[in-house]
């Protein structure tokens, strides 16, 4: 089975957005490099919930790329699915989508799209391996992320840190009760505007 990672670009004081979901420059990173995630630009990573196209400092180019490349499902939380409207069924990575979530999916919405709506979180991790085979499971921090990690499910954290301070809003491991130890960081790669960290999970 493929590695779970839980991942998201975080401030340096732990939050993913402000208390209003907004992220601020959080993202800013992304657009202002020199380096499309495809190296021939054919489109397939090429937007994000700004409309905008990815292109980033070379001293993450080949980080992102890699890692998007092994993803095969990513599990988000049914806000993130609210507010980015599920990507409009084009993930930003991978060929299918776990929505971790009490709702059903909404009434008509992209009904071709590989998007699955499982309300308890083991099981949305159990859904997303089968769907990923041997591929990465990519799960979004956040609430839901936070539950995964505390369910024991997360094997990896990744986090793209960004120099900027929110004070409050909502947290990377959302409301975790608890100590979680994690290994000394595997990856330390510093790019321009961000600095990139991967831990594995201590068992």
């Amino acid at each position: 089975m493929g590695t779970v990672i839980m991942h998201s670009v975080v401030s340096v004081d732990g939050f993913i957005a402000d208390g209003n979901d907004d992220v601020g420059p959080l993202h800013d990173w992304y657009f202002n490099g020199d380096i499309p995630i495809t190296e021939g630009g054919d489109g397939q990573y090429d937007h994000s919930g700004a409309g905008g196209r990815i292109k980033v400092s070379r001293a993450s180019a080949e980080y992102v790329r890699s890692t998007w490349e092994t993803i095969g499902t990513i599990v988000m939380g049914r806000r993130l699915f609210d507010l980015v409207n599920g990507w409009e069924a084009q993930p930003p990575a991978g060929d299918h989508v776990v929505v971790v979530s009490h709702r059903p999916k909404p009434e008509g919405w992209h009904p071709e799209a590989s998007y699955h709506f499982v309300d308890d979180v083991t099981a949305a991790i159990g859904k997303a391996r089968e769907l990923a085979g041997e591929r990465t499971v990519a799960v979004n921090a956040g609430e839901a992320g936070g539950q995964i990690l505390a369910a024991g499910l997360v094997d990896e954290v990744a986090m793209d840190v960004v120099p900027v301070v929110f004070g409050s809003g909502k947290r990377y491991f959302g409301g975790i009760d608890g100590r979680r130890l994690l290994e000394d960081p595997h990856v330390v790669i510093q790019g321009e505007g961000v600095l990139h960290l991967r831990f594995k999970v201590r068992r």
